[in-house]
């Protein structure tokens, strides 16, 4: 199968405006690094996408659009069945431009300033800006520790619990049981669930999304994503969301109709939609397996270098999120080496709140990925051997 498509040809992304490579500067204050950070892919997106697209513009006529028609629900349905076996009500979708501003008039409904957001940690830091530039109180719990979540879920004034599913940035699948217990305990104290499953197309061979419609209780709760992280077009903005009670759903409509004043949504991610959704699937399946290649070989440099790393393939996702914390390397100095010797940019862990941690995006051609493990382990030998990196 990924023989039908070129995962190992370069496309070259600088001068087109891209965050990953034009960007660099703005986090990494250098120009003209490597670049292994922004969650997005270095491919071209799949081949049925382009094709829909291509004939949308041909048409020509750009006017105001509308998502609330067959084609686009009938689209997500079908996804939902043939990937996930699982059977959504249509009438509970809704529409936004990104899953971050969905969340935001998420958050906004359901808590008021100064309450409690529960999140898994580490964080994915769109999170972390989203509940804390609303002026809401991020709790964070270690992903794994039921017992901080009861904790937390506990307090009187936690309103909602942001789940990420699969986990970013630890590439962490849950369980149907490990989601089922989350449910009930959202349920149990009064908590509202939002669960961002932008990440669930990329889960790994050996691990099984479950969406949280499959889970959710009669508690208030809502599903949000996007094709745009598998199939890899988050520029052309849009995203979904299913949500559970219809007073809720009816308010957030009201919201991103007349407060926000987003009726209208971007006719080419609707097209690109469809497109991924009725055909795209062989396409992401090759994508897939030549990243899931991609992580096997940053497994095996890893294991032959540092061993004492002891790492392995995230479950989920092009992120390979490495904990470096047995190499004992300072992480100011490793990121001095890697952006003034090895001119690579890898986004630390702190940025996620974990110290001693890489986050290595491995969404590129493998010729790419050898690049920048070979530099991550040059850095790491560097900086060990010399506090100086020299």
């Amino acid at each position: 199968m990924a023989a039908l498509y070129d995962f190992d040809t370069a496309i070259d992304r600088r001068g087109t405006w891209c965050v990953q490579w034009d960007g660099v500067a703005d986090r990494f204050g250098v120009d003209g690094l490597l670049p292994f950070t922004i969650s997005d892919m270095d491919f071209a997106t799949a081949p049925e996408v382009l094709a829909a697209l291509r004939a949308r513009l041909d048409h020509g006529v750009f006017g105001y659009t509308t998502w609330q028609q067959d084609d686009f629900r009938s689209a997500v349905a079908h996804w939902y069945a043939t990937r996930y076996g699982t059977e959504i009500d249509t009438g509970q979708l809704v529409y936004g431009p990104s899953v971050l501003n969905q969340l935001s008039q998420l958050l906004q409904m359901w808590t008021g300033q100064g309450d409690g957001v529960v999140v898994h940690t580490p964080t994915y830091d769109g999170f972390r800006k989203a509940i804390t530039g609303l002026g809401r109180e991020l709790r964070g719990v270690p992903v794994g520790d039921e017992e901080a979540l009861v904790r937390e879920l506990a307090r009187p004034d936690a309103k909602v619990l942001v789940l990420c599913s699969p986990h970013n940035p630890t590439g962490r699948v849950w369980t149907g049981a490990e989601l089922t217990r989350m449910a009930e305990l959202a349920e149990r104290y009064g908590v509202a669930v939002v669960s961002d499953e932008i990440h669930a197309d990329f889960v790994h061979e050996g691990h099984v999304h479950v969406p949280w419609t499959r889970v959710a209780g009669e508690g208030r709760w809502a599903l949000i994503s996007s094709g745009s992280k598998a199939f890899n077009f988050p520029a052309l903005t849009g995203s979904y969301g299913l949500i559970g009670d219809p007073a809720d759903r009816a308010e957030y409509l009201r919201r991103m109709e007349t407060a926000e004043g987003l009726a209208s949504p971007a006719v080419l991610s609707l097209t690109a939609h469809i497109a991924a959704y009725r055909e795209g699937g062989p396409w992401l399946d090759a994508v897939r397996a030549y990243v899931a290649g991609n992580l096997g070989h940053v497994a095996e440099r890893l294991s032959a270098d540092l061993p004492e790393l002891g790492w392995e393939p995230p479950q989920a996702g092009y992120l390979a999120w490495i904990d470096l914390r047995a190499a004992g390397v300072d992480d100011a100095e490793l990121q001095r080496v890697l952006v003034e010797r090895e001119r690579v940019a890898i986004m630390g862990g702190a940025v996620y709140g974990a110290p001693g941690f890489v986050r290595l995006n491995v969404g590129c051609p493998r010729e790419k990925v050898e690049r920048g493990v070979e530099a991550l382990i040059r850095a790491v030998k560097a900086v060990r051997s010399s506090p100086s990196g020299v």
